[in-house]
């Protein structure tokens, strides 16, 4: 029983240290370029799904090794596993390096190079380039939007997909213009612990205001895009037409609040997740569509 519950306590340790709810996702996504270039559920599926879990995980670790002393700094974040004092950094790498090798390798055995190339360039991405441009400017958020584009790309070419395919290009454009509202209102919601730890925000530039009112404008942008998802095949029927027209109109008027000549923080909380949800509902779609042809 004292076995067991050890177990189950590293088991969260290790999920929290690599930021496990962002994982999620870029798993999910894995999985939805994959139904959509394959149109079908299989076992072999699992292979890039895990390969990128197993990744993003490690990325994940890594990046919490490489900002533990800004984590230690933020509210939001000091209670991460590093800064909290839960495990030492030394050990906290070598978990990293060790879930981001092994996804490598489930990618570059179980799927192709293809797939692999872009899973690890993913993590490359991530931990060598966006979490050193976070310290260096306060638009990372847009050259970092390409880590969000990769993993539905990386399931597509795993189920042999074209990677110029004009759907696969279409997803990868849809999850990086959906990544920058993201990122901004978590900046939004959680400004001025970025400014305690040192990172340059865009805050410091423009009012919460103003930042609002230019997250608005992506967010509209994102609805754009979603609304032009059935001229690359994601559905050619009225009843998909409705559904892609009322998540955009839903996506646009949940984040209303946003054009507000003063913004409560309350609405960046609310646009936040409703941001989130509208991305999960929009893979639903894209693979149920792909499955059984719906529309």
């Amino acid at each position: 029983m004292v076995r067991a519950i050890a177990f189950k306590n590293n088991v969260d340790l290790i999920l929290e240290l690599g930021k496990f709810r962002i994982a999620q996702l870029v798993t999910l996504s894995t999985a939805t370029g994959y139904i959509a270039a394959s149109g079908r559920l299989t076992g072999q599926m699992l292979i890039p799904v895990l390969g990128i879990l197993l990744l993003a995980l490690g990325s994940g670790a890594l990046n919490q090794y490489q900002e533990r002393e800004a984590d230690a700094k933020m509210p939001r974040t000091r209670r991460r596993p590093i800064p909290s004092g839960r495990i030492s950094p030394a050990a906290a790498l070598e978990i990293a390096l060790g879930l981001m090798a092994i996804g490598a390798l489930v990618l570059l055995v179980g799927t192709n190079f293809r797939a692999f190339s872009l899973g690890v360039f993913t993590a490359f991405w991530y931990n060598g380039v966006y979490t050193y441009l976070k310290r260096q400017t306060a638009l990372a958020a847009v050259p970092g939007s390409l880590i969000g584009a990769l993993p539905p790309m990386v399931g597509w070419v795993s189920a042999g997909g074209r990677l110029g395919d004009s759907r696969a290009l279409a997803l990868a454009i849809l999850f990086f213009i959906w990544q920058i509202p993201h990122f901004w209102l978590l900046l939004l919601n959680f400004g001025d612990d970025y400014e305690k730890a040192g990172y340059p925000t865009l805050t410091r530039i423009l009012s919460r205001d103003r930042l609002a009112r230019l997250t608005f404008v992506w967010i509209m942008t994102t609805a754009v895009v979603i609304l032009l998802l059935p001229l690359y095949g994601f559905g050619h029927s009225t009843a998909m037409y409705i559904a892609f027209l009322a998540i955009a109109a839903g996506l646009i008027l949940n984040s209303l609040r946003l054009l507000r000549k003063t913004v409560r923080k309350s609405a960046f909380r609310v646009a936040f997740h409703g941001i989130n949800a509208i991305i999960l509902v929009v893979m639903f779609l894209i693979s149920l569509h792909s499955l059984i042809g719906v529309g």
